[in-house]
């Protein structure tokens, strides 16, 4: 039985090995795993243009046995996320972002990653709203990772209501009323949305651009980067 698997990537990590190897950390759709890239330094290398970073691509590797590392022995770019690289900003927020997957990976190791990942990344090569991105981002690893951000009920267990207006506590991790907070109706509704939808549904809403800086703090209050 073959145990070369073929599967769509993001690299998260690049840790250059030896004289001309790299060891590879990627989000697959099966998973996050670590591989090695044999020769991928030297100049003839036919993997080097398949694993670039801010990238989409078709891989196959060979899968280790007994906590060893996968052999890469394919790669091809499927899309290239060219505007972020053009971009000082966006090269930030894709690098924390990439870093914050591969943190979050190394204890649980699941395709959501994967999907996480390449929405984010896909929509930051677009002219999407970077702070939108970003708190989506968080708002979505916090779940994956079993922090989901409480949008029904306060720090005392009582249902939050639209009359009502709320700051993020991150003693009890959890919204507290408060008159004048900047987390009101419309951003608990959009909270839900953005929990509950892929990103590019999200980038349809209209009229929320004063919004996300509200939700974006309260995101990164429970998820840092």
């Amino acid at each position: 039985m073959s145990n070369d698997i073929r599967t769509k990537a993001i690299v998260l990590r690049r840790t250059n090995y030896g004289e001309s190897d790299r060891i590879l950390t990627i989000a697959t759709e099966n998973g996050t795993v670590s591989v090695l890239a044999r020769g991928v330094r030297k100049e003839k290398s036919k993997l080097a243009g398949g694993i670039e970073m801010f990238c989409l691509s078709d891989i196959v590797y060979h899968e280790g046995k007994n906590n060893k590392l996968g052999i890469l022995t394919g790669a091809k770019i499927i899309e290239s996320y060219q505007n972020i690289i053009t971009d000082l900003s966006k090269i930030e927020l894709g690098s924390r972002i990439l870093r914050a997957v591969y943190r979050a990976s190394e204890s649980i190791s699941g395709p959501e990653y994967f999907n996480l990942v390449r929405q984010s990344i896909a929509a930051l090569n677009q002219k999407t709203n970077p702070n939108m991105i970003e708190a989506w981002f968080l708002l979505n690893l916090a779940k994956i990772n079993g922090e989901e951000v409480n949008l029904m009920y306060d720090v005392r267990g009582e249902k939050l209501v639209p009359t009502t207006t709320y700051v993020w506590d991150p003693i009890e991790n959890a919204l507290r009323s408060q008159i004048g907070g900047d987390i009101g109706p419309n951003e608990i509704k959009l909270m839900r949305l953005m929990t509950t939808s892929d990103l590019e549904v999200v980038a349809r809403v209209r009229d929320a651009d004063n919004r996300w800086l509200s939700i974006l703090h309260l995101a990164k209050s429970t998820n840092k980067l």
